[in-house]
């Protein structure tokens, strides 16, 4: 990625974050990648691209309190930032107005 923009991975997991909302841990993400966009991915490239938007502002990090669940270890839950959010709307505006300069024609495609 270079400059202010985001990679398809980064936006995923940035609107994958913005969602899970103060639940958004590194195997929370995974699995709702998995469920919702239909990708597999190992946990070890969710924490890369976390952090990396971590250092780039885009998000921020706490742990959060230990459970038995877990055998008394603590997760460490993502939230989105502003400029976060600004970066996601910028993207998602983007996208949007691309699309819509397709022209409104009918595509035939054979198959």
């Amino acid at each position: 990625m270079k400059g202010n923009h985001l990679g398809e991975l980064e936006e995923l997991v940035l609107l994958t974050v913005g969602s899970l909302y103060n639940e958004a841990y590194g195997v929370a993400v995974m699995d709702e990648i998995r469920e919702n966009a239909g990708r597999d991915m190992n946990i070890s490239a969710i924490h890369a691209v976390l952090r990396r938007l971590e250092e780039k502002g885009l998000l921020k990090s706490h742990m959060g309190g230990s459970t038995n669940e877990r055998g008394g270890r603590r997760k460490r839950l993502f939230t989105l930032t502003k400029a976060g959010k600004l970066a996601l709307d910028q993207s998602i505006s983007l996208r949007q107005s691309l699309y819509e300069r397709i022209p409104n024609i009918t595509y035939s495609f054979s198959i």
